[in-house]
């Protein structure tokens, strides 16, 4: 049964709450953005990547992402193309942002913790054109992986593969100076470009639709594979530009993002919140190192800082904290997991961030919803997620699909501007997420105040948030199947203190089999992202189950919890 329609804040008392109608939503795409205020700021600091050692003005900014646009324009990607980008924080990740947003292809993010198993879906999944990797980061030797699926990179000349395995993919760029068969250098195709080119991109731009689609996130899926969340222009422009907004921030700001590139945080956010309205990007390293953080905040007079909750703490636990400068910090964010009220206090006093706001969404949203502002008394900030943005209704709804009462339970679920177009190539997974009236259903249990401040309390998916990284089990379980010795797994979060929560598998395996679990762990680090990796394994018999046959993961983490000494 249809719920009459929802109209104002004061309904009945019941859990909706519709954003402010300010600022205005942007009506541009991201190529139009990034040149207006590239030519309204065209010498103060656009990007700061600390750790390549760059430091660009937004002029040069803006050369370098034509460059990019025009070369790949030369090897034949055109709007709608999709084209993946497999590395961790760098400056090419930032000029294939905008490079492609500028000629209308389609960036899809590819998790640089991913191994050969993820790789292989995410690439075929949203049916890459071309993919530009790092060489390697930490463990993952990503042109080998690369190499590993379409051995016939070999062979073949750069820009024609055709792999048995990749069958869509014609084109692998990348980064740095060594040479690869089979693949072109990133630096080489920023000079394929020419007048030709340039022309062309400008007759694209023009042609571009705001609601065109220009990014997909893989978000982990609740029935095995991940699935892509297609966002728009409008989408994520928009999100950036009220998150920025909520900061106050101006082209006076400089930002400290030492969250990853790959992931809405980082991303929206971060890197495009700067270019909404012309504040600096600053990268500490290409992957969080609290030290780095610290002192790049310091060095850079930063005005604001990103990160998860366990970010925050490993910096204020770092031994030298005391010793580094923080007195520019003013504001930024604090998202991925629930923050403790002591770190939050601790955050305002001795980070001086008296204005650090905490923002809650999901990649379908583009990915916030939820926003404490800077003059929120501190127990909302800590309590809750804060009021849904800007141009956007938020409603709590019970079992039954009605909005409940303030106080009371329920799925929450957000409509507006920021509700992403759909999970790529898959219709019947964005049914499942998004109604016909436009609501997108978290999954997260939430309750909402008289005031429309939501509070997050549990989750109705069996979902696993590790240091902000969401962790869906039914991926891991499906993955662990594909050992040939073991017959069924199931897996679920257990409280952590580090990380918020671990993940632990419960492994039964085929009769005469014999596995030890080391070697389950040794074959999830070679195929799956670290993080996805179970801290703890249990070898068992059987699975608690009810009478029906249904598995009950609550009795098995009881028993972990029990066991680890976590209850």
């Amino acid at each position: 049964m249809k719920e009459a329609p929802l109209s104002d804040n004061s309904l009945m008392k019941k859990s909706y709450f519709k954003g402010a109608g300010s600022p205005p939503l942007i009506e541009e795409t991201i190529g139009e953005c990034f040149e207006r205020i590239s030519a309204r700021f065209p010498e103060r600091d656009a990007l700061i990547v600390r750790h390549q050692g760059i430091r660009w003005a937004w002029s040069e900014y803006a050369r370098r992402v034509m460059q990019l646009a025009t070369g790949l324009l030369a090897l034949g990607i055109r709007p709608g193309d999709r084209v993946g980008i497999w590395a961790p924080n760098c400056s090419e990740w930032c000029l294939t942002q905008f490079a492609t947003a500028r000629i209308g292809a389609v960036l899809v993010c590819v998790n640089p913790a991913y191994r050969v198993f993820e790789l292989e879906y995410a690439l075929n999944k949203a049916g890459c054109k071309a993919v530009i990797a790092a060489e390697q980061f930490k463990s993952s030797r990503y042109l080998e992986i690369l190499q590993q699926l379409a051995p016939e990179l070999k062979s073949c000349e750069p820009g024609r593969l055709r792999s048995a395995k990749l069958p869509q993919l014609e084109t692998v760029i990348r980064m740095g100076e060594a040479k690869t068969p089979g693949m072109f250098n990133f630096d080489d195709v920023c000079r394929m470009g020419g007048p030709e080119q340039e022309n062309s991109l400008q007759e694209i731009q023009s042609g571009l639709s705001v609601h065109d689609v220009i990014n997909i996130q893989f978000t982990s899926g609740t029935t095995g594979n991940p699935k892509g969340a297609a966002l728009t222009h409008h989408n994520i422009l928009n999100n950036a530009n009220q998150v920025a907004a909520g900061m106050k921030f101006t082209e006076h700001d400089r930002l400290c993002i030492p969250v990853p590139m790959y992931h809405c945080f980082g991303m929206v956010l971060g890197k495009l919140a700067c270019v909404s309205c012309g504040a600096a990007a600053v990268f500490p390293s290409d992957a969080f190192e609290p030290g780095a953080v610290l002192e790049t905040v310091e060095a850079e007079r930063c005005t604001a800082l990103h990160g998860v909750p366990t970010m925050f703490i490993a910096e204020l636990e770092h031994p030298n904290f005391d010793r580094f400068d923080l007195g520019s910090l003013r504001t930024g964010i604090m998202a991925g997991a629930p923050c403790p009220v002591e770190v939050m206090k601790n955050v305002i006093s001795r980070m001086h961030m008296s204005e650090v706001l905490i923002a809650y969404g999901q990649t379908e949203c583009s990915p916030v919803n939820h926003m404490t502002l800077a003059d929120d008394p501190l127990e909302k900030r800590v309590e809750s997620v804060g009021r849904a943005g800007p141009h956007l209704e938020v409603k709590i709804v019970g079992e039954n699909g009605q909005t409940v009462p303030t106080g009371e339970k329920g799925d929450i679920c957000t409509r507006g501007y920021a509700v992403m177009r759909g999970y790529w190539g898959d219709p019947e997974r964005t049914a499942e997420t998004v109604d016909e009236d436009g609501w997108l259903h978290s999954g997260d249990l939430g309750i909402m105040d008289e005031q429309g401040y939501v509070q997050v309390v549990g989750r109705l998916k069996d979902m696993i948030i590790r240091g902000g990284e969401n962790i869906y089990p039914r991926e891991i379980e499906e993955f662990l199947f594909t050992h040939s010795k073991i017959q069924d797994a199931k897996v679920i979060g257990v409280p952590d203190e580090k990380y918020g929560e671990e993940v632990c598998a419960w492994i039964q395996l085929r009769d005469g089999a014999v596995l030890s679990e080391d070697e389950v762990r040794k074959f999830c680090k070679d195929h799956i992202a670290y993080f996805k990796v179970p801290r703890y394994i249990r070898l068992v018999d059987e699975f608690p189950m009810t009478v029906t046959g249904k598995v009950q993961k609550f009795k098995m983490r009881e028993q972990m919890e029990k066991e680890l000494g976590l209850d």
